[in-house]
């Protein structure tokens, strides 16, 4: 589905942040069908876009400090990232970057919520973000793991305004406008101790079963899954880890 319009509050813009980038176009782009388009300016440091069918899908860059890990990170949606940090600090948050503009691009900032998940924000500019969603090959769902759930859900309903559908515990699914994006899990035992809270991006799979084998045909890794979710309507899932060790989830709805 092609993105006119992204609720403030809402996912809005995934990127990986990788030890190798070209690895990591070489991987997604046997996965998922991604085209690669680098950013030729210097300032942009390597960032490159991925784009789905020519629209924009995600973000692949290099690590801005060795110790940083592998990972997918998740930007939501603001028309203000000043008020919105400050906001979001007030109710707990860790401003740990910015607010700063990226160019003529927009104004980002890199946070992280009482539980510790990181997540960035996003008021666009001349980049609005997704072009593309909830479409095979293409973002479709966030994944909050976290270790107090009630707290994360008290956060995000604060400073995002969500909306919590289904069970309020176990795994509330959240929602803006009336469309559901994600969910949160608490993370128990399933994570060594040592795991911060964080989330995940999902994309869409025609045939996750299939895209979990290419995955390891690419030299990536199944982590969880394939299975079907069981409730009513439930999606089957599976997680995966790239070459480089970002965890990603596939997904396709009931």
């Amino acid at each position: 589905m092609k993105v006119t319009d992204i609720v403030p509050g809402s996912p809005c813009w995934t990127q990986l942040g990788t030890s190798d980038p070209e690895a990591a176009q070489r991987f997604y782009g046997g996965l998922f069908g991604w085209a690669a388009e680098p950013d030729p300016r210097p300032e942009a440091g390597g960032y490159t876009v991925f784009t789905l069918d020519g629209s924009p899908c995600a973000a692949v860059s290099p690590l801005m400090d060795p110790r940083q890990p592998t990972a997918w990170q998740l930007a939501f949606a603001t028309p203000d990232a000043d008020e919105t940090a400050a906001r979001a600090q007030k109710a707990g948050a860790q401003v740990w970057m910015g607010p700063m503009d990226v160019m003529d691009s927009g104004r980002w900032a890199l946070l992280s919520d009482p539980t510790g998940a990181a997540f960035g924000l996003w008021q666009a500019g001349s980049f609005k973000g997704f072009g593309v969603m909830d479409e095979p090959g293409a973002f479709g769902w966030i994944d909050g793991n976290t270790r107090d759930v009630p707290a994360a859900v008290r956060f995000y309903q604060d400073v995002f305004g969500w909306e919590v559908m289904g069970p309020s515990e176990g795994y509330p699914m959240v929602s803006l406008a009336g469309h559901m994006f994600g969910g949160l899990m608490d993370m128990g035992e399933m994570f060594p101790p040592e795991v911060p809270a964080h989330w995940n991006p999902f994309f869409v799979s025609a045939d996750v079963d299939a895209t979990a084998a290419k995955a390891r045909e690419l030299g990536g890794e199944v982590m969880h899954g394939p299975e079907t979710v069981q409730m009513e309507h439930g999606p089957r899932i599976a997680v995966l880890r790239d070459p480089q060790g970002a965890v990603f989830g596939v997904f396709k709805p009931a």
